[in-house]
């Protein structure tokens, strides 16, 4: 047939690439060997025909759709097999014509993006609890040393944000995009601010506004379901952590606008947010960025760094300080699918066979996205433009006052 010849050259292709001792086994009991071995590492099994085209055009969307619609199995350790699956996007992808960092751009409305929101972050607190840290707190965490384990790392996080922003009692803190409160309620505890916390997601703003109260900070903090957008006020301090991907890539300048008229004028500002590595701001390589477009996180874009600081200039803001965070990210994602994979009996309960695939390939494939370079997360700190240079720290010493090296 074919489907035969076309699938054994596809093999043969793969052979030469692979990197990982692996095989492949079809529903009809044929197998094909990726290098000579007395064991695979990784064993991808194809149960039907139907998968057969979308192995041929192996981008990581198409793998990834083959797994979630259960069209194909795969056995072996996780980070084998995320490897198998890049370097079969890599032989697929790099071929000549191949369109791999491609930018595509969305439609933003209120709506839209609160469907977007809700669709993600409204799984069922349950489901984020069984691999997340006790604090929920669903972005990168800060491994100062190296050694801490994921709630110590989250802790340590939230208080080098809010210490790079010089965060002091009786300021006005507003965070745009406060998840599940962790950050906002830190603020209130330890540095003494009245904080505004503003989601999209229902859940959230539930179990933020119950640990609000549950922690007697009523009277400091305020969660609003609410969009960016409908914000008025001014504020000392603006954090947004892990928000400005759902914004737009052509949303930038407005949003960071909104966020400038919203800031005190010696206010600071801190945007965290995960970044294209690609100069052109493309998606994520081989395919990547498609099955989280279509699965994971819709409508999502992610700048280059360099789009988001032009962004912010245009918007009146001054950047005075850029961290980046890859490698915080990268374990931060590997702790949350150790997570996932140690409680993947408790979270089939909870959700569908097929949530439960999208989000087990796309923690772990996250995580090597990160490890890799082919995606980047910043912290970003600013204030408005203009304001004299003798305002600004001489150095950087100060964001360490309270994590010495």
């Amino acid at each position: 047939m074919l489907w035969e010849q076309k699938l054994a050259q596809w093999a043969v292709d793969a052979r030469a690439c692979v990197e990982v001792p692996a095989r492949l086994e079809l529903w009809n009991g044929q197998a094909y060997d990726f290098g000579t071995f007395e064991h695979p590492a990784v064993t991808l099994r194809v149960k039907s025909a139907s998968a057969v085209p979308l192995l041929l055009d192996a981008s990581l969307d198409n793998l990834g759709e083959a797994y979630v619609r259960n069209q194909i199995d795969v056995e072996g350790k996780l980070t084998d097999i995320i490897d198998f699956g890049y370097t079969l996007a890599r032989v697929a992808m790099d071929k000549p014509g191949k369109l791999q960092r491609m930018a595509r751009y969305f439609n933003h409305s209120k709506a839209s993006d609160r469907k977007s929101i809700q669709y993600h972050y409204d799984v069922s607190n349950d489901f984020y609890a069984l691999w997340l840290d006790a604090g929920m707190v669903y972005s990168c965490a800060y491994f100062e040393n190296g050694d801490e384990d994921l709630v110590t790392a989250q802790i340590k996080k939230i208080d080098h944000i809010l210490t790079k922003i010089q965060l002091q009692p009786g300021h006005s803190l507003l965070d745009i995009g406060c998840g599940w409160g962790a950050l906002i309620l830190r603020a209130a505890q330890k540095f003494g601010a009245h904080c505004v916390g503003i989601t999209l997601s229902e859940n959230q703003f539930e179990w933020a506004t119950r640990r609000a109260s549950e922690a007697g900070l009523a009277d400091r903090i305020q969660i609003r379901l609410q969009d960016y957008r409908e914000v008025s006020g001014q504020f000392d301090r603006i954090t947004s952590v892990g928000m400005f991907e759902h914004v737009g890539k052509e949303n930038l300048p407005d949003y960071f606008t909104r966020v400038r008229k919203l800031l005190a004028d010696d206010g600071v500002i801190m945007n965290c947010g995960i970044t294209s590595t690609d100069p052109g701001s493309g998606e994520t390589a081989y395919g990547g960025g498609e099955f989280i477009d279509k699965y994971v996180f819709p409508n999502g874009e992610l700048p280059h760094l360099g789009l988001a600081l032009k962004s912010m200039q245009e918007g009146g803001l001054e950047v005075f300080d850029v961290e980046n965070l890859r490698r915080h990210y990268a374990k931060t994602l590997r702790l949350w699918s150790n997570n996932y994979e140690a409680n993947s009996v408790r979270l089939r309960q909870l959700v569908d066979e097929e949530k439960f695939r999208i989000w087990r390939i796309y923690l772990a494939g996250c995580a090597r996205a990160f490890e890799n370079d082919d995606v980047a997360i910043f912290q970003i700190v600013g204030r408005k433009a203009g304001n004299r240079a003798s305002t600004l720290p001489w150095s950087r010493r100060y964001i360490y006052t309270e994590h010495p090296r």
